[in-house]
């Protein structure tokens, strides 16, 4: 067996754990593939040393089937497809008594605040499984997490057919949600700076633009005949995104933050004022969205296979970060399947 492990700053090692049977409740994943997230990438950088706990093997988005089943996992198979929704809630805070679990005031996000992913074997409770169907590709499977981001960000806007959407940031997230918002009938325009990322969106059937090249207000003024945009998402992460997303609104438009800000940015409160905007936080996902990012990445919907742009094997993980960070990319993953003589 074995497992990349975050040992510091920029420094994965090449270990092999123990890993037992699975115990009561659990089941054991024989991991196939698992994704790079910008969250991983903090990691990398030495960002989030203060809440990992060292040495960890990381990795959230991921895909595998199923090894040994532990007591009390009845209704799963040997053998079967599956990947995790990667959240475990203590069920007693208040955001769990109401029902929104996925923001639990004390939430184990399993592969940052518990043992993840990127390992060949790997133990995990069976309730925070999720079935994949037969024929799924499992390095597409790989993303569903992300997509299930998206599908969550796009239920919290109140899209509905034929709003008209912007979204500002081209990531693989960004490129996920203007997939979803088309999907469900919206006209969407995605805002980018690189020109790659431009390029995927357009082969989607999304149309990009760059906001250095065109003015985005005008554009989309243009294009709601003077109304502006019924839902801007941000994605960006900078205040300039922020900018842009309330600027481009409609009366009553809706704007979702997506984008993690860990300092305050300035927000043009009183645009929110004339125009009665409303702003939605969006984080994380609930089971039904899970649910809806299998089926849209199983039936071809989401095109999950055209954002990975490069696989790693386990013990190339290190280099995987270094094309995250270079730029150009969309989605690495790191190819965890045990190699056999």
């Amino acid at each position: 067996m074995t497992a990349a492990t975050y040992t510091g700053a920029r420094t994965f090692t090449t270990a092999e754990p123990t890993v037992g049977p699975p115990g009561p409740g659990q089941v054991q994943i024989a991991v196939a593939y698992t994704g790079l997230c910008g969250t991983d990438l903090h990691i990398f950088h030495g960002d989030m040393d203060a809440r990992v706990t060292m040495p960890a093997v990381i990795g959230h988005e991921m895909s595998g089937t199923i090894a040994a089943i532990g007591e009390g996992g009845a209704g799963w198979s040997v053998g079967q497809p599956v990947t995790v929704m990667p959240t475990l809630s203590c069920g007693s805070c208040p955001a769990c008594r109401r029902g929104n679990t996925h923001i639990c005031h004390n939430l184990n996000f399993v592969g940052i605040d518990s043992e993840g992913s990127m390992q060949n074997s790997w133990n995990v409770p069976a309730d925070i499984l999720v079935a994949l169907p037969e024929g799924l590709a499992l390095d597409e499977a790989a993303l569903i997490e992300p997509t299930a981001v998206a599908v969550h960000d796009v239920r919290r806007s109140k899209l509905v057919a034929s709003d008209f959407v912007v979204v500002i940031g081209g990531g693989p997230v960004g490129q996920l949600i203007a997939s979803v918002a088309l999907q469900q009938g919206a006209r969407v325009v995605l805002v980018e700076l690189d020109p790659g990322r431009r390029e995927t969106a357009k082969g989607f059937g999304i149309i990009a633009i760059d906001p250095r090249e065109e003015n985005l207000v005008e554009y989309v003024l243009r294009e709601t005949d003077g109304a502006g945009a019924d839902v801007a998402f941000e994605v960006s992460g900078a205040a300039a995104g922020v900018n842009s997303a309330v600027e481009v609104l409609t009366t009553r438009g809706r704007l979702v933050m997506v984008a993690i800000h860990p300092k305050p940015k300035e927000i043009d409160l009183h645009r929110f004022f004339w125009r009665e905007l409303e702003m939605f936080g969006a984080r994380l996902y609930q089971r039904e969205d899970f649910e809806e990012a299998v089926r849209l990445v199983a039936n071809g919907a989401i095109p999950a296979r055209q954002l990975i742009s490069r696989v790693v094997a386990l013990q190339d993980v290190e280099e995987g970060f270094l094309s995250l960070e270079s730029g150009g990319v969309m989605k690495v993953l790191v190819d965890c399947r045990e190699v056999t003589a």
